[in-house]
């Protein structure tokens, strides 16, 4: 699987590529070291194989290499970040 970063100003989204079909995490930037996560959508063809959870730990390393935090209103997001107190340094 191959995830890429996609940005722009005021946001982006983390495209993950696999078996010929994209499944994306949408973020927006409310300031330098804030982001919210906003979406997570995966194709049906991808649903089972991980690729949510791929897109949620890249945001995850993201966040701590870039030194920001991230409000969680995916509801997928959110319900991830519950399961991972490993993750509470970057939620904010």
């Amino acid at each position: 699987m191959k995830i890429t970063n996609e940005e722009h100003p005021s946001g982006g989204r983390y495209v993950a590529e696999l078996e010929g079909h994209e499944a994306e995490m949408t973020y927006s930037r409310t300031t330098p070291t804030l982001i919210i996560i906003d979406h997570t959508g995966v194709p049906d063809a991808l649903r089972g194989k991980g690729v949510g959870q791929a897109l949620a730990l890249h945001a995850v390393e993201a966040a701590r290499t870039g030194g920001w935090k991230i409000i969680p209103l995916c509801p997928f997001f959110k319900a991830q970040a519950l399961r991972h107190e490993e993750w509470r340094d970057v939620i904010n």
